[in-house]
């Protein structure tokens, strides 16, 4: 479509590049979540979305790739924080360990196509995101500090952790994969995770 008056972008004032570059990502993040396939985004999908030309995207960001990995790693960071902040606030290591689980799988259902691009995309495939080792390292953590005060059995942390993400992946995938399944709640399910792989006693009966 060619640009006219009412639909070309006014440039951004000096020094406003930022926002410009924010507001790319915000289009793109949209997109990959409703899209949830990186190869189906595409660059000038996203321009018109902002109302720029395409040839201005590759300003800041020099391929489809690069775009995808920039929103990836946002909201892999905003996934990080949310664990975080539930973990922050619950009373013991056991509670925070169940409590960080709970609030990234909810996280990851509130955005499943994001959450689907994070794990089955040709961009991870091709170049990795090396960046998601935080939530490895977090969750690592928390981890050994439910071993440390005798919430679980000592155990390598690492291998338990690998394999309660092996575990709450793939839950993850199976719930956004196929929705229709007669699904338990989520945190029913959680819990089995961590009762079997972790060693945290099973939660209290209401």
């Amino acid at each position: 479509m060619t640009d006219t008056p009412e639909t070309r972008r006014r440039p951004n004032a000096r020094g406003r590049g930022e926002v410009l570059r924010e507001e790319i990502l915000a289009a793109a993040t949209v997109m990959l979540d409703d899209l949830a396939d990186d190869e189906a985004l595409s660059l000038r999908a996203v321009a018109r979305a902002v109302s720029i030309a395409a040839t201005s995207v590759y300003l800041y960001f020099p391929d489809r790739d690069a775009l995808v990995l920039a929103v990836l790693q946002r909201c892999h960071e905003d996934l990080v924080t949310t664990g975080d902040e539930a973990a922050a606030a619950a009373p013991d290591p056991a509670a925070a360990l169940r409590a960080r689980i709970l609030a990234q799988a909810n996280w990851a259902l509130a955005h499943p196509g994001i959450y689907k691009v994070l794990h089955e995309s040709t961009v991870h495939r091709r170049q990795g995101m090396p960046f998601k080792q935080t939530l490895i390292d977090r969750t690592t953590a928390a981890v050994q500090a439910c071993m440390t005060t005798g919430a679980a059995p000592p155990d390598d942390p690492l291998t338990v952790t690998i394999d309660l993400r092996t575990a709450i992946n793939g839950m993850l995938a199976q719930r956004i994969n196929e929705p229709d399944l007669p699904w338990p709640p989520l945190a029913h399910q959680a819990d089995r995770f961590l009762t079997k792989l972790v060693g945290l006693p099973p939660p209290p009966t209401p």
